[in-house]
């Protein structure tokens, strides 16, 4: 009789011993899930700390362990990490476009329209890098479909490349339909072969309109005009044009010249003259960024 008794208790004893064993197995499956990142890790801690309805450990009672927190054991959005994408603000409409530069200290603006022409264009280039200076090309976009390859030598040196309408009309004359054509196909000219759209923009002969600043804005584009203009698309001379810009330089001053659109070797040749004597005189050449 006590040996039947004894029997049963080695039993119960082995019984409850292998429940343990299965109960401590499923426990480290579990943990294992944790570490892998698996969803169902929550329940080697008990239920996870959910809204009511969440699941639980299928069978048995919660582990006496302490719960983790949500964020502990929870997969968090891969959005959670990722940086916020905001699209680019568009400007405002300017009732005038901007004439000079304010805040800059002893800076100018150099500015080139009309190219690139590959008769002008890379000797420009070439004076601003032998001065370590950048400056803006306002280019047609019938002229930089042309000439690729002198956009992407402007974008590699520095240079700020804007929109200078494709083939230089009259914009008041224009359709506001039209007006879109000049400005639209020269900026997707641009993004093609930049990456990027251009962020400002020039009117051909310096004329506005209420349709050109609203067309503008609507493509991410700001108005700059100029405070000083050589008018070396006259051709006065070299000395001439090396004689306006001196006179008119300043703090903030946009300098307006061409390097397309006629002969403009005047230009180079000035560009030679007056860019060292403004940086002797103190000045920086620099562009505006947005």
């Amino acid at each position: 009789m006590k040996n039947d008794q004894m029997l049963t208790g080695r039993r119960s004893v082995l019984r409850l011993a292998a429940a343990l064993g299965v109960t401590v197995t499923a426990g480290a499956l579990a943990v294992d899930r944790l570490g892998s990142g698996g969803d169902a890790a929550g329940a080697a801690a008990g239920p996870p700390q959910g809204p009511p309805g969440a699941g639980g450990p299928a069978a048995g009672p919660p582990a006496a362990a302490p719960r983790l927190r949500p964020s502990a054991y929870r997969l968090q959005p891969m959005t959670a990490y990722a940086p916020a994408v905001r699209p680019r603000g568009l400007p405002p409409v300017r009732r005038r476009p901007f004439l000079s530069l304010t805040g800059v200290g002893r800076s100018m603006v150099l500015t080139f329209d009309d190219g690139p022409d590959p008769r002008y264009t890379p000797a420009i280039l070439a004076t601003l890098r032998r001065h370590d200076c950048r400056a803006m090309f306002f280019v047609c976009g019938e002229m930089a479909a042309a000439h690729p390859d002198l956009l992407r030598e402007m974008a590699a040196d520095g240079h700020v490349v804007g929109n200078h309408s494709w083939s230089h009309p009259l914009v008041p004359r224009l359709r506001p339909s039209r007006i879109r054509d000049e400005l639209g196909s020269t900026s997707e000219v641009v993004e093609r072969t930049l990456g990027a759209a251009p962020l400002w923009y020039r009117a051909p002969y310096g004329a506005w309109n209420r349709h050109s600043f609203e067309i503008g804005a609507e493509l991410g584009m700001e108005p700059l005009a100029w405070t000083v203009d050589t008018l070396d698309w006259k051709e006065p001379g070299t000395g001439t044009i090396v004689r306006r810009v001196l006179d008119g330089a300043g703090p903030g001053v946009i300098v307006l010249s061409h390097d397309a659109g006629g002969d403009r070797s005047q230009s180079v040749a000035a560009l030679r003259g007056y860019l060292p004597a403004l940086l002797d005189a103190g000045y920086t050449v620099t562009v505006p960024h947005r």
